[in-house]
């Protein structure tokens, strides 16, 4: 072989080896050094959607007398108006929870900036609620954790321009340390008291010991979530309405059995659903049914087969995930098999947890499955209108504006499935 030839095949090789992804390498877990506070000063601020028009206030204090008042108005400085809400504390082993607040405000305008002060007292915040039609932005990422990774994933999601946070499952990973709780409340404070933070459990927030504490206690202590505003026994599992788009989170550690509350419960809540008043339909849970990775294969595969008929009558537009530590996106799918009346999937386990990122795929690759990577990230969810939304996947390691994976999507509304009852299941929702 000639001496040119040769040196062409090298550059070659070369050049498609590092042009190659490679994947960084992980990061530590962050260090929360003590710092002195004001027992009566307001710690862990985030916010939530509750009923239409309204947003739930949680702070926390370590004085066990300081008031559970929100103060709040449209200019800095100036409150116009105050609520009163209640609060609640948990024991755990040896720790003893501060104060939780929880304040509900409104009515409040829709895409409006709004300033407000905790307790009567310390910093002010500001917040900006949803808007009250297309477009709406969402941002998307779980198993946070605490570690550099999840600092990248939450300054990649600060400098998107979002209106609501999903989170399906596995926030602070503290895993029976309750002080974790608290430092994973400092961490996402400035990005939780600014916009929505919409979350469902996932297995880190069970925390139960057997015949001595049930799970979730920390978990529903501290993110309590809409769950009486949408008819739901649980606090695991509820609904919410913004902008257009109906959102369901799942609990994917509730029982789902037919004869469980949650299925009774889902099984009304997506036969109300009104796709003139609500053209999108999205669902959130931890445990993902549609998964090619090797790590956490069929463990969900209990809850599909009995939820996902439900979600296929009500055609349900995006199914987002958590659990397994990688990026997965799926074709539209049912019954294990390409469908299009069916959701697409998504996975999205890869917000930055201590435990790594899971690498290792099932080969080949299924015909579902459109794009998989193993790399920690966030995704964006453009809702533009009734019918078409964008959807985009960023790697922590590139720059925000880069998107990884992306995809146009138009919602089963208007393809015919949803007129007319398309794929004739739509009556299993209806069934006593």
């Amino acid at each position: 072989m000639e001496p040119k030839l040769i040196l062409i095949l090298i550059l070659v090789i070369s050049v498609s080896v590092t042009a190659d992804y490679v994947r960084p390498k992980p990061r530590k877990a962050l260090h929360f050094p003590w710092k002195p506070k004001t027992p009566s000063l307001p710690q862990q601020v985030h916010i939530s959607l509750s009923s239409e028009k309204h947003m739930r206030i949680t702070w926390i204090t370590d004085d066990e007398y300081a008031p559970s008042i929100v103060q709040y108005g449209t200019s800095p400085g100036k409150y116009t108006s105050i609520t009163l809400g209640g609060s609640t504390s948990y024991s755990y082993l040896f720790y003893s929870s501060g104060k939780i607040h929880h304040t509900v405000i409104g009515p409040l305008e829709h895409d409006t900036i709004y300033y407000y002060r905790c307790g009567g007292q310390g910093p002010e915040f500001q917040l900006k609620t949803p808007p009250a039609q297309f477009p709406i932005t969402f941002a998307v990422a779980a198993d946070l954790g605490q570690t550099g990774w999840t600092k990248s994933t939450l300054d990649h999601i600060d400098g998107c321009n979002y209106d609501v946070h999903l989170l399906p499952g596995d926030l602070s990973y503290a895993d029976y340390l309750q002080r974790r709780w608290d430092t994973f409340g400092e961490l996402v404070q400035p990005l939780a008291s600014a916009r929505p933070w919409m979350v469902t459990e996932g297995n880190h927030e069970q925390e139960n010991i057997p015949f001595f504490k049930d799970g979730f206690e920390s978990y529903n202590s501290r993110w309590t979530m809409p769950y009486q505003e949408s008819g739901s026994p649980s606090n695991l599992y509820y609904s919410f309405e913004v902008a257009g788009v109906h959102v369901v989170m799942l609990g994917s550690y509730a029982a789902c059995d037919l004869n469980s509350n949650q299925y009774s419960w889902l099984k009304t809540d997506l036969s109300r659903v009104d796709r003139k008043r609500t053209p999108w339909l999205l669902v959130l849970f931890h445990v993902p049914w549609y998964n090619s990775n090797k790590a956490h294969q069929g463990e969900g595969d209990r809850m599909m087969e009995t939820l996902e008929p439900l979600l296929y009558a009500a055609n349900v537009d995006l199914v987002f995930a958590g659990h397994v530590h990688a990026y997965e996106r799926s074709k539209r799918v049912y019954n294990g098999k390409s469908d299009p009346c069916g959701p697409i999937h998504i996975t999205i386990g890869d917000g930055g947890n201590r435990e790594g990122l899971a690498t290792r795929y099932n080969d080949p690759q299924p015909e579902w499955s459109v794009f998989r990577e193993a790399s920690f990230g966030h995704g964006e969810l453009k809702i533009v209108n009734s019918t078409h939304a964008f959807w985009s996947w960023h790697r922590n390691d590139d720059d925000e504006p880069v998107r990884s994976d992306e995809v146009w999507i138009t919602s089963l509304v208007g393809s015919g499935c949803h007129a007319g009852n398309g794929h004739g299941q739509r009556k299993i929702l209806m069934e006593p």
